[in-house]
């Protein structure tokens, strides 16, 4: 889809007029693309070329353009949480936005030209969506603090707590597990995002480009400033999701060596009892207890009492 700043219900006017600031290709077909590429001469990246990790790759200039690409997370929740790249052409008099998937810093920027109905130029379209990127991210990474504080209290809480007969389900522990990973992936993802921000700000702001005002400049110092906070904000966060692993894994653990002790105690106390039962099973003529008229009674005592005195010893040293 293609979609015109300042917007006009007849985007292909506008292009042949050439009174667009900014162009948006959102998920671009070949047509498209070729109109741009052709009414601008401007030839613009593929995917796979926005998709490179290389910083070469990632910020360049050529004859007065800027080209930059960064991968960004979508406006899903929850688990769908999928990093797709994003690239700019950055002119003096265009800037040409190729997306792939729906984005919130672009929707706002967006509503926020059409609705105050001015004429943007293409460096002050390039800050305004840059500085919703930081503040998306921002949101993204309170949203997932939030999360991680309800993942603490419930591993802290709830089942540290917990008596030992009272320990928390597999399921239980499954679910919290697969929620920390969540957190730290969606972490990963939004890291990966703030990373592709911090390589493209420095890099306008440094560039030896007249056109770019020196306010211009002088504002793309303070998303700078905040991406470095983030960034520290974001490397907490990751502590936190280790910290939480090795918490659930822990009390994982300690779930087992709980079966474990109890499939060990049951173990020692049937040893006596057996041994008992063998001795007397044996049948020899000289045993003196074989023609008791108690003998029989004398051995259910027998076995009764060596499966007693191991418990009592287990619980006087608080095993069990």
């Amino acid at each position: 889809m293609l979609t015109t700043y300042p917007a006009s219900d007849h985007a292909d006017a506008a292009l042949i007029a050439g009174t667009v600031s900014w162009i948006d290709l959102l998920r671009p077909t070949d047509d498209e693309t070729s109109v741009v590429e052709s009414r601008y001469g401007l030839q613009l990246p593929s995917r796979p070329e926005l998709s490179e990790v290389e910083l070469s790759s990632r910020v360049s200039v050529e004859g007065g353009v800027l080209f930059l690409n960064m991968p960004i997370v979508s406006t899903a929740t929850g688990r769908d949480y999928s990093p797709s790249p994003v690239g700019f052409v950055l002119s003096k008099d265009l800037l040409v936005t190729i997306r792939y998937t729906e984005s919130r810093s672009f929707d706002t920027v967006a509503k926020k030209f059409t609705k105050d109905g001015r004429c943007p130029s293409s460096i002050d379209a390039f800050v305004a969506i840059v500085d919703e990127m930081v503040d998306f991210s921002a949101d993204l990474l309170e949203g997932i603090a939030a999360d991680l504080g309800s993942i603490s209290r419930s591993i802290f809480s709830r089942f540290g707590r917990q008596r030992p007969n009272q320990q928390p389900s597999n399921a239980e522990l499954r679910e919290v597990l697969a929620r920390v990973g969540d957190a730290g992936e969606r972490l990963s993802q939004i890291r990966d995002s703030i990373l592709g921000l911090q390589r493209i700000v420095p890099f306008v702001a440094g560039s030896e480009l007249n056109w770019i005002p020196h306010d211009i400049r002088t504002h793309l110092a303070t998303p700078r400033n905040d991406l470095s906070s983030l960034n520290e904000y974001q490397t907490d966060l990751s502590d936190k999701v280790q910290l939480l692993l090795d918490a659930v894994l822990g009390f994982i653990n300690i779930k087992q060596n709980d079966i474990f002790q109890v499939l060990t105690v049951i173990s020692i106390v049937g040893i006596p009892p057996t041994l008992v039962a063998s001795i007397y099973g044996m049948n020899f003529k000289n045993m003196p207890e074989l023609e008791w008229a108690w003998g029989y009674q004398w051995g259910l005592a027998m076995i009764l009492l060596s499966a007693i005195v191991p418990l009592l010893w287990f619980k006087w040293r608080k095993w069990v």
